[in-house]
């Protein structure tokens, strides 16, 4: 991070930290030869000193510009190579879906394409710039930097701490999706709430302190327009290998971890045997596999593991796994396209859980169970589920945390798995440091 220098349009794909399982390469962009920014129902697309703004989606432009370029063959030895980096918002998702809802306020979709990239691999200790176009003036600055420490402006709140809503109203809102689920409207509903506190100082360092304290193998920090975005997820949404190969991870049910070794394997134990948990999970499984089916050859998806408990730094996840080979002629953007926004962190059905998440929400949710990650010019894609994340624009970081909700819910439970999931930002927000524990209950 320092050796990017915080300038605009940088971005950190952070994932090789900290011992999560898998873990191995972060991804360093910076200077984009192109960028692409959605909002208001445009999308501005800027190349050197050049502007131009187009109506319609999004994701379309964005292909246009990536096939514009031409391919590049797959390294097997780096996981990216080139393309675009950026985050593609849950108001973008929505918005394609043609689901009403209020204006976000700030981009829907920000991405900028790097003909280059520094990536380093941790489990050999070394990093390398790849990319058929290298820019040596920016390796130098980059190189510099990083032999230099450099330093990050100190972050600090600069004001009270705001929940929206507070638990009264939190109540109300969880009332009305229990009517919902209980007329037949919908299965599960992820229902989340809103942190936000005024800050002074360098998002960077808000990164960094959240980042020392737990570990998540899709973390990010990305300098866009509309404000810093940091992310500490767990979840990977949208994996294309390079011979069209999709997989998807989703993440329903956890449990915190203990210290105790016997504590720990009895948490683990629990959440294998929750029947409410696997439900909720099972629930969205299915809405997956009918996702990957809208692009994937049929007969392709599958479901190899389903509801396995995975350890992560501080909690337990109840995780599955659900793959699809892409059809011939589709490519990353068409799988986007009929994925976002994740239904991990919608509810199902989709559609119906997404109006009554627009009905009921203090607001947009921008970034936030959006997707964060690249598509590259050789074909590949990685992308997670921007959860247990922030941004930071305007002088305000806001921070959202949610969970689903079906019939057998009770508001008191979550309502304390929104302050549950929230612990790390609440603990840096009310200046007592991040919390150990990022996330505790999924």
């Amino acid at each position: 991070m320092r050796a990017l220098g915080g300038e605009a349009w940088s971005a950190w794909l952070d994932s090789g930290h900290g011992g999560c399982a898998g873990a191995r390469y972060d991804i360093l962009v910076a200077r984009p030869t192109v960028t692409l920014v959605a909002a208001g129902g445009q999308t501005t697309i800027r190349r050197g000193g050049r502007v131009e703004r187009r109506g319609g989606d999004p994701l379309a432009h964005l292909a246009a510009e990536l096939d514009a370029l031409g391919p590049l063959p797959v390294d097997g030895r780096w996981p990216f190579t080139g393309g675009a980096v950026g985050y593609f918002g849950y108001d973008l998702g929505r918005r394609l879906m043609g689901v009403g809802g209020p204006d976000p306020g700030m981009p829907e979709m920000a991405v900028g394409i790097y003909e280059q990239a520094v990536i380093t691999d941790h489990h050999h200790g070394c990093s390398m710039a790849v990319g058929r176009r290298l820019d040596e003036d920016w390796l130098a600055d980059m190189a510099r930097r990083r032999e230099a420490g450099g330093s990050v402006q100190p972050w600090s709140t600069a004001g009270a701490l705001r929940r929206e809503p507070e638990a009264d109203g939190y109540a109300a809102a969880f009332r009305r999706v229990q009517a919902y689920l209980h007329a037949g409207d919908c299965y599960q509903v992820n229902l989340a709430r809103r942190f936000s506190v005024p800050y002074r100082g360098d998002p960077r360092a808000a990164y960094l302190a959240l980042r020392a304290a737990s570990s998540a193998p899709f973390a990010a920090w990305l300098r866009f327009p509309g404000g810093d975005v940091l992310s500490l997820s767990p979840e990977r949404f949208l994996h294309l290998d390079g011979d069209g190969g999709v997989t998807t991870e989703p993440i329903k049910g956890t449990r915190p971890r203990a210290a105790d070794p016997a504590e720990d394997a009895a948490a683990r134990r629990d959440l294998l045997g929750s029947a409410k948990d696997r439900a909720e999970n099972v629930m969205i499984v299915d809405l997956l596999r009918n996702d990957l089916g809208k692009g994937c050859a049929v007969g392709s998806v599958r479901v190899p593991s389903l509801c396995r408990a995975e350890r992560f730094a501080s909690v337990h996840h109840l995780v599955s796994t659900v793959t699809g080979r892409l059809a011939p002629g589709r490519c990353a953007t068409d799988l986007l396209r009929d994925c976002l926004p994740g239904g991990s962190i919608t509810g199902a059905p989709k559609r119906r859980a997404m109006e009554i998440i627009a009905e009921l929400e203090p607001g947009p949710r921008g970034v936030y169970c959006g997707a964060i990650g690249y598509l590259g010019l050789d074909g590949r894609m990685d992308t997670s589920i921007a959860i247990r994340t922030a941004t930071c624009r305007g002088g305000t970081m806001t921070y959202w945390a949610g969970g689903g909700v079906v019939a057998d819910s009770t508001a008191e439970a979550e309502l304390q798995e929104t302050e549950d999931k929230a612990a790390g930002f609440l603990s840096l927000a009310e200046g007592g440091g991040p919390a150990a524990a990022v996330s505790r209950r999924r």
